[in-house]
């Protein structure tokens, strides 16, 4: 089974490589490799990882439905979503982020995809619909279903599990601005990539980013605080929820095109630490991406 690294863990490996792979579909005399099939690949993998019922389009035939249970102990649905890594876990905060990350993909290489943008749409989809139900409570984030620990000990399919299924949330009185604000941006940056291909979904999307964010807002604090013993070491939010903040509020100004989110982050500038040093760009820190995301706001302004 798939451990946590420091630098990359989860499911962000693979990311990456999707990402890298769309870059090249923009120059595609690059080299004499099949990058189209690489792409097909990479976009296959997380079918490999999806949890919950699977659909009748399903390409991995090995893999079956599984954790068809999950959130019934505390009275919701949170079935669906994505396993981490080689666990049955379901993390919240990557998956919100690698959900992000999806949907900016297929904002900006949509035209270099061919036909894996609709199986691209159909990866966003399937995290958005999880995430939906993880927010579907006012002033609560589903933010986990499973306990890593008894998860990492035991090494069995996600249809054989037997290992806990515990669910883990934030609310009023243990925030989590990091995963909340990380979740309202995935919501945004889909609802962007569903505006045309399914304008009721999309606006069932940016309605709930905007509820979310507020709530992250509001009531600010780390999620690895308020559920340290869960969470850590395993996705702790070591860079602080500031930058969770800002990304939450710049994607939400690119798909409602709203001044209240710019301003947003103008006047937050200095207590969300804009102005931090970048680093590296990963479900932990966002400094990067914002960094971009403004500049091209920027740069619209300017045209």
């Amino acid at each position: 089974m798939a451990r946590k690294s420091l630098s990359f863990p989860g499911i962000f490996p693979a990311l990456l490589s999707y990402s890298f792979l769309l870059f090249l579909f923009a120059f595609p005399t690059i080299g004499r490799h099949d990058y189209q099939d690489a792409l097909r690949k990479s976009i296959l993998f997380f079918e490999g990882q999806r949890s919950g019922r699977l659909p009748l389009d399903q390409r991995i035939k090995w893999h079956r439905d599984s954790a068809l249970h999950d959130g019934s102990t505390s009275g919701v649905d949170l079935t669906g979503g994505y396993y981490d890594a080689g666990d049955n876990v379901k993390f919240g905060f990557p998956m919100a982020f690698t959900t992000t990350l999806l949907a900016w993909s297929i904002i900006d290489f949509c035209r270099n995809m061919g036909p894996e943008l609709k199986n691209a749409a159909k990866a966003v989809k399937w995290s958005t619909d999880y995430l939906l139900k993880a927010t579907a409570k006012p002033g609560v984030v589903y933010v986990q279903v499973g306990d890593a620990y008894s998860d990492h000990s035991c090494w069995e399919r996600p249809e054989d599990m037997d290992t806990l299924r515990t669910v883990y949330k934030i609310d009023n009185a243990h925030p989590g601005s990091d995963v909340a604000g990380e979740t309202a941006a995935a919501l945004a940056a889909a609802s962007i990539v569903f505006r045309s291909r399914d304008p009721a979904y999309s606006r069932l999307l940016l309605n709930r980013a905007v509820r979310v964010f507020n709530f992250a807002d509001k009531h600010r604090g780390a999620y690895s605080s308020s559920l340290h013993s869960a969470v850590c070491p395993f996705y702790c939010d070591v860079n602080g929820y500031e930058d969770e903040l800002l990304w939450g509020a710049v994607w939400l100004h690119k798909a409602s095109r709203k001044r209240v989110y710019r301003e947003y982050i103008v006047k937050n500038e200095i207590v969300l630490r804009a102005g931090d040093t970048i680093n590296e760009f990963g479900w932990d820190n966002k400094h990067a991406g914002i960094n971009i995301l403004i500049s091209k706001v920027l740069q619209n302004l300017k045209n």
